[in-house]
């Protein structure tokens, strides 16, 4: 166990024990990444984080394999974590807390590791009904929910949200936070399936492969359309989330597969639209606690829950590969290494 200082110690050292990408991958398969010992200490207004559970997202495979030309290397990956400070300012020693990052395990060292050193501002108290795995899986997903619903206007009693992928683990995150605001949710999927996540309120599920989408949405509400479009999955559902919107809709976008959509500017200003892009890799690790710390409240009240995690979907740092390959398999569970 590490030696905790007392809050008036100068600040201490550990040899962290730390997942690194030496190199750029040609695909998720040829990830290569190795368990390294690094010499760990903060700085006057970070933390040192004894790291309890981290997850894997998909970014960090994509970080991995070329597809963020701005990723160094070599690096300790990892966004999202859950631990307990053992050094940092007076106050803060032994706190259990959570956070997650558009840089960390992307352009600097991240999460996949036994220590973590970040910002005091980034973390977020840990709530004592959440587990370790939970917590560590909060991070991505809900961070990319709560900003575009943010950016866009959070939804309020009366408005209703589509969610276009409801059953990813964003889209899951977007309905939790619309039903908690109030807001009515209808779900989008590519095949009949029930929704599978936490909801405040019943949640209408459209099979897009037996529906016109746009048309359905117009009958669930009496013909005006979604106030707010949130598109995890881009340009396959874009002219459905377009057709699908109510007078002054909003569409977020998150993704994209080709990237390339017509685009109707006369219905866009006629319907007085307004489209948000969110990238939160963007995202300081500061600017992501400011995030997260406005969902805390919705954890402890219950009205948000973290996503289940399957103890066959944790790992030890050592088996990181076969996590990253896992998450890159496009498996719906939340992956997570446990030092």
């Amino acid at each position: 166990m590490p030696v905790v200082p007392k809050p008036d110690a100068r600040p201490i050292s550990v040899e962290a024990r730390c997942v690194r990408l030496l190199a750029k991958a040609e695909n998720a398969d040829a990830l290569a990444p190795v368990v390294e010992t690094h010499t760990l200490s903060r700085g006057d207004n970070d933390l040192l984080i004894e790291v309890k559970a981290a997850a894997v997202n998909p970014s960090d495979v994509k970080a991995g394999t070329g597809l963020m030309p701005y990723a160094v290397f070599p690096r300790t990956s990892g966004r999202d974590y859950a631990g307990v400070v053992i050094d940092g300012p007076a106050g803060w020693i032994g706190r259990e807390v959570f956070g997650s990052s558009g840089d960390l395990g992307i352009r600097r060292d991240g999460t996949h590791a036994s220590h973590l050193v970040v910002e005091a501002d980034a973390v977020v108290e840990k709530p004592g009904s959440i587990s370790w795995e939970e917590a560590a899986g909060i991070g991505v997903p809900f961070v990319t929910a709560m900003e575009g619903l943010r950016r866009a206007g959070l939804p309020k009693s009366g408005e209703t949200v589509l969610v276009m992928g409801v059953n990813g683990k964003v889209g899951q995150a977007a309905v939790q936070i619309a039903t908690w605001h109030g807001a009515r949710a209808i779900g989008v999927v590519r095949k009949s399936e029930a929704y599978e996540g936490h909801t405040n309120s019943p949640v209408e599920v459209i099979d897009a492969s037996a529906n016109d989408v746009a048309t359905r949405v117009r009958e669930l509400t009496g013909g005006k359309g979604a106030d707010l479009v949130y598109n995890t999955v881009g340009d396959p559902y874009f002219q459905a989330a377009h057709k699908s919107l109510a007078l002054r809709g909003r569409q977020i976008l998150i993704a994209a597969v080709d990237r390339i959509v017509q685009f109707n500017i006369l219905e866009f200003y006629r319907g007085q639209h307004t489209y948000v892009g969110i990238d939160t890799l963007a995202l300081s690790s500061v600017a992501t606690g400011e995030v997260l710390r406005e969902l805390a409240p919705g954890f402890a009240s219950g009205h948000l829950k973290p996503f289940p995690i399957k103890p066959s979907a944790v790992y030890p740092l050592e088996q990181a590969k076969t996590a990253f390959v896992a998450v890159a398999g496009s498996s719906r569970d939340r992956v997570i290494l446990r030092p």
